[in-house]
């Protein structure tokens, strides 16, 4: 058994947001879903899971706050 270990380039992921105003992390190399846009951040996966965090502050459907009358 060898000692070595075998290191692979790290994944870069993208923020991808949809119409409804929902993110997710899809891989940088990927072409986006469809319906998804780019969201402005790409790194490493714990980067992009922290603007997430940061940005996504209402989980709800943008449709869901429209009919509500709570868009901002």
């Amino acid at each position: 058994m060898s000692s070595e270990v075998s290191e692979s380039p790290p994944v870069i992921y993208k923020v991808v947001i949809n119409g409804e105003g929902q993110y997710s992390l899809w891989p940088a190399e990927r072409e986006n879903p469809a319906g998804w846009t780019n969201a402005g951040k790409s790194g490493p996966k714990d980067e992009c899971l922290a603007f997430v965090e940061e940005v996504w502050t209402d989980m709800r459907p943008l449709s869901l706050r429209e009919s509500r009358g709570e868009t901002r």
